[in-house]
């Protein structure tokens, strides 16, 4: 399946495109970034050099992944979210060996308009809503909401909310898939199916 790359986007040479990706109007993707298989890269979206971006992910319009950005397969960001790789920048002291990683796990969502402030790890399959800032890391199937960012639930790999305590031990059930999820203190793993 072809790569499908829109006249007025800029791919510099050396840059690594999986096939069946789109890449749609005003889309700049650096030579060193290395994006999957069957992405979708957004209007007006920037892919910088130090960037991995595994397969089936969806860049919504207006968002910059700068160097030092790891997203996993199936990750979504939405519309003008925002990543940062400096913690403290000034415009006259040059601090580009100083970038941050982020990492963002497999199936994660970041909501429209979230600010994801370098040095974090994003959990598999969380969930950031819309205009959160997440400033620590956050657990794999974690509901994150506010400024700053805190957790108020947990989220199905199906995108629907968990009825389980924040701690504690307990069983819930995804009404759509039907998997079944096991809380254990802090972590929440999704069973085995039988």
């Amino acid at each position: 399946m072809a790569i499908e790359v829109h006249c007025s986007a800029i791919v510099d040479d050396g840059a690594q495109i999986g096939e069946g990706t789109r890449i749609w109007h005003f889309v700049h993707v650096c030579a060193g970034a290395r994006i999957g298989k069957h992405c979708s890269l957004g209007q007006n979206v920037f892919v910088g050099n130090q960037v991995l971006i595994g397969d089936q992910v969806k860049i919504q319009n207006n968002v910059s992944v700068y160097d030092n950005v790891t997203l996993g397969d199936g990750v979504f960001c939405g519309p003008s979210m925002v990543f940062t790789n400096v913690y403290n920048p000034r415009s006259l002291i040059e601090r580009k060996a100083e970038y941050r990683s982020t990492q963002v796990g497999k199936g994660a969502t970041l909501g429209a308009n979230c600010t994801i402030v370098c040095g974090v790890s994003i959990g598999e399959f969380a969930f950031v809503g819309a205009g959160a800032l997440v400033n620590r890391d956050v657990p794999a199937y974690a509901l994150i909401v506010g400024v700053p960012g805190r957790q108020i639930g947990w989220m199905s790999e199906f995108g629907e909310p968990l009825g389980l305590p924040l701690e504690g031990q307990g069983l819930a059930r995804c009404e759509h898939s039907g998997a079944t999820y096991r809380l254990r203190g802090r972590l929440l793993n999704k069973e085995p199916e039988a």
